[in-house]
């Protein structure tokens, strides 16, 4: 039988056509991941699209998955082993862990457990400033909910008074982005303090700080002190950046056991593998190496940072590990002159450019394509 005849006589052939997913899925943004850069004869290479760190993982890592042979096995579900790791480095109960495939996999836990669409066909409200994390609306749309996006104020930070304002009995979940993904700027402690004296209890308030490692500035919000005061706070980490390993998937989030209850129902089994676990276990044993990584990288960030203050560029106080260009509908023209010098970096059209910190040499040419693109 040929693909196009109906396997049930007399009944009419249908193509795929026919088969729509929900509307909702039709209305969400594409997620656009970090494209490789152009392969120029004669220069190398690099890319700077997706705040990847961009040394090689630690030996003790690398020699903790080695030989592992144990892949006929499902991983444990519960992620035992790292969750003890995780609350014996961090001073939390294990049970107020809950892993995910990196910190993305925990928000989308998070999201689907608290909001969505109601019986009666009324939305969840899911409040967080933009421009933040592109997976943030279509987190919001698969789960049924909908996006109350604030924009941020001129400096790239959030506008929490704007924020706390726009908190209505539709509000269940608030995502704080810090340091902010593309802009930059950390949320500062009393000001966060200042805006959850706002929110009411049973609004879920998420502290994402997948690029925390990387924080200098001594204001900035410390997630986990903040779990002792406010129950409906739930902090987000992941151990794609700063630990190097964006391609094992794996991430979590420390809340209290009346959120963490309910974010292991929605849990997807298994979605931390055995080889991710042990890579995570090995890199907190070997932490500090991981900092001193870390510190290598801030390095380089306040080298390009200043260096690019100094040719004239305004940009936002840079916390994470990359920069952000203000460059508004000149983004695509900037990407597109940097994909001729052999780097990929990432538009935000027509808003901005964010630009990873990388290897020395690719951050020096960066360095030299912004004075050559500010001069013209």
């Amino acid at each position: 039988m040929s693909l196009n005849e109906s396997p049930v006589s007399g009944a009419p052939e249908r193509s795929a056509q026919e088969v729509f997913p929900r509307p909702a899925v039709g209305l969400l943004p594409k997620y656009s991941a970090g494209k490789p850069p152009r392969v120029l004869e004669g220069l190398t290479s690099y890319k700077l699209s997706s705040n990847e760190v961009a040394l090689e993982p630690l030996p003790q890592v690398r020699e903790a998955v080695a030989g592992f042979d144990g892949f006929n096995r499902y991983p444990d579900p519960l992620v035992t082993g790292l969750r003890e790791r995780i609350a014996r480095e961090f001073s939390v109960p294990a049970e107020d862990v809950v892993t995910g495939a990196g910190s993305l996999g925990a928000l989308v836990q998070i999201i689907s457990t608290f909001a969505g669409q109601n019986d009666d066909g009324s939305q969840d409200e899911v409040l967080y400033a933009w421009r933040s994390f592109e997976a943030y609306p279509i987190c919001v749309g698969v789960a049924g909910a909908r996006s109350v996006q604030i924009p941020l104020l001129a400096d790239g930070r959030h506008d929490l008074d704007a924020m706390a304002e726009a908190i209505t009995d539709r509000t269940r979940i608030i995502l704080l982005c810090t340091p902010n993904n593309p802009t930059g700027p950390v949320l500062r402690t009393q000001e966060t303090h200042d805006f959850l004296a706002k929110v009411p209890q049973d609004v879920l308030v998420v502290i994402d700080e997948a690029y925390v490692e990387f924080v200098r500035d001594p204001e900035a919000v410390k997630g986990l002190d903040f779990l002792a005061r406010y129950p409906n706070v739930v902090v987000l980490r992941t151990f794609s950046k700063a630990h190097g390993l964006a391609g094992l998937r794996v991430g979590y989030s420390v809340s209290h056991p009346e959120i963490t209850q309910h974010l292991r129902v929605t849990a997807t089994p298994f979605a931390v593998s055995q080889v991710a676990e042990r890579a995570a276990i090995a890199s907190l044993d070997n932490l500090d190496e991981v900092l001193k990584r870390v510190d290598s990288v801030v390095a380089e960030r306040e080298r390009v940072a200043s260096a690019l203050r100094a040719q004239g560029w305004e940009i936002p106080q840079a916390e994470g590990n990359f920069v952000w260009l203000p460059l508004a509908e000149r983004s695509a023209e900037f990407a597109e002159l940097a994909g001729t010098h052999g780097l990929s970096v990432r538009a935000f059209h027509p808003e901005g450019v964010r630009v990873s910190i990388g290897e020395p040499e690719a951050n020096t040419r960066f360095i030299g394509l912004c004075e050559e693109f500010i001069g013209a």
